[in-house]
């Protein structure tokens, strides 16, 4: 392999002693690229885990020479390439800093590096289907090669020498990756904002700043959603700045006059189809029939892709990827239905949002709600008017069974045994209630409306279990 496009970052590292803070799954490329370059004193990788607990992988790159340190009470090093999950602020890394170390992430090295066209999707929700979107579109219109990672769950540090002036380069970001990141994608997309990660971060200040952190001096577009106070506050502070293209998107309005003293474009519903309305005129991009995945909020999903890729996407590949795409794992993924009973898993859903959304898209159905999981420190007020609404019943379980049940028992919307509440102390007991629940012609639906770490890895973890278990059933 090439080194040639990594040289900056040859020369930045040459002859210094680098830490990695938590090695993860965005860092175990970065630590295999920075050995293969041949040119450090020493690298150290520092993680909550020992080396045993980081498994195999780990103990080969101890075989080549890479130091374990357990904890980040103490870090050395020049450079120190952190991981999303650790704060910028924990005392080991601000006590190195004052030494003179340099902070450095994943990301942040392949932003500077890559020389493909950039396109980056965050916000509370829906980030994951949205970016999915932009990739496939930009991957269907040809002719060059498209890369598509980040938050997604796929690093690709180590694939920038594949990359090309011209090519495409799609990231999922999230708001640990983009705190203190000094570059940022040429065009960016916020889908919305609301509480979110405030185990992670100090209060919802911090959070909305590191999301907005998006938009950095090389950003060209940006595309921001109407209906969310914050969003749409933050596109009018960037419109009155001036020198990047401002796109909105609106499900619910196809009309905002206020938008035309700014310049802004609107990507909005008109009788029955996107369209985006520029300079005066209105342009049909694709038509609500195409669109296979249920709810409004998926509607928003491709509203904020199309708007994120117009430009570089013909109307003919717009309509082409919905006619074919049915969704991504673990977002209202239909897994089977069992006398007469569907079974959805949406184990990303992870915030009372992501929750009230899926509720949503089902309708009218029948729905049999498995919620609760580990606490982010959220209000779970909202997702109990929208559990009143939509749900019959109701299985909780996890870290925040109890303050879901609390939230619903406070709620104005709530009668008793409307909707019926059930708690479970296991995840397996939760999917067994809930199935007993479900009636021919209804659903169950796992949307946890929490986080998955009281328990598993991840959410898609949680959502693979899940499957395993209905499967069972």
């Amino acid at each position: 392999m090439s080194f040639d496009i990594y040289n900056a970052l040859i020369d930045k590292i040459k002859d210094k002693d680098c830490a990695v803070l938590g090695l993860g799954v965005s860092n175990m490329p970065l630590v295999r690229l920075l050995l293969s370059f041949g040119v450090l004193r020493s690298l150290t990788v520092y993680d909550k885990k020992g080396l045993e607990e980081l498994g195999e992988g780990a103990m080969e790159l101890e075989r080549e020479g890479v130091r374990f340190v357990k904890g980040f009470d103490e870090i050395e090093g020049d450079i120190l390439f952190r991981s999303p999950g650790i704060r910028p602020d924990i005392v080991g890394v601000a006590n190195a800093l004052k030494r003179g170390a340099v902070l450095d992430s994943e990301i942040e090295e392949l932003l500077s590096l890559s020389p493909a066209k950039t396109f980056a999707v965050t916000g509370s929700d829906g980030k994951t289907t949205t970016t999915t979107l932009c990739g496939k579109f930009l991957e269907a219109e040809g002719g060059v090669s498209t890369f598509v990672g980040g938050n997604i769950g796929t690093p690709l540090i180590d694939r920038c020498a594949e990359m090309k002036t011209g090519d495409n380069l799609v990231l999922e970001l999230s708001s640990f990756q983009l705190t203190g990141l000094l570059h940022s994608p040429e065009r960016v997309a916020i889908t919305n904002l609301s509480e979110n990660h405030l185990d992670w971060h100090t209060d919802m200040e911090e959070y909305l700043a590191a999301k907005k952190n998006i938009v950095c001096k090389d950003t060209k577009r940006v595309v921001l959603n109407a209906e969310c106070v914050y969003t749409y506050e933050f596109g009018k502070e960037l419109c009155r700045k001036g020198g990047r293209e401002i796109i909105f998107f609106s499900s619910k309005r196809a009309d905002i006059p206020e938008l035309s003293t700014y310049g802004a474009a609107l990507v909005c519903l008109v009788d029955g189809c996107i369209c985006i309305k520029r300079e005066g005129k209105t342009e049909r991009l694709l038509e609500l029939s195409d669109i296979k995945l249920p709810g409004i909020h998926n509607v928003e999903n491709y509203m904020t892709a199309i708007a994120l890729t117009y430009g570089f996407v013909s109307t003919e590949t717009y309509s082409a990827v919905a006619r074919e795409f049915f969704g991504v794992d673990h977002r209202l993924q239909l897994i089977r239905t069992l006398d007469g009973v569907d079974f959805y898993n949406s184990s990303i859903d992870s915030s009372p949002a992501r929750t009230a959304a899926a509720l949503s898209a089902l309708g009218s159905r029948d729905i049999v709600a498995i919620c609760g999981g580990y606490d982010k420190n959220l209000d779970y007020a909202p997702l109990a008017n929208a559990l009143c609404k939509s749900v019959r019943t109701v299985v909780l379980t996890g870290a925040t069974g109890p303050k879901i049940k609390a939230a619903l028992l406070a709620c104005e919307l709530y009668a008793a045994e409307k909707p019926k509440i059930l708690e479970a102390e296991s995840f397996e007991s939760a999917v067994s209630l809930a199935a007993k629940e479900g009636i021919a012609g209804g659903c169950v639906l796992l949307s946890p409306a929490s986080a998955s770490f009281d328990r598993f890895k991840n959410f898609v973890e949680r959502g693979n279990y899940f499957v395993e278990l209905v499967k069972k059933l």
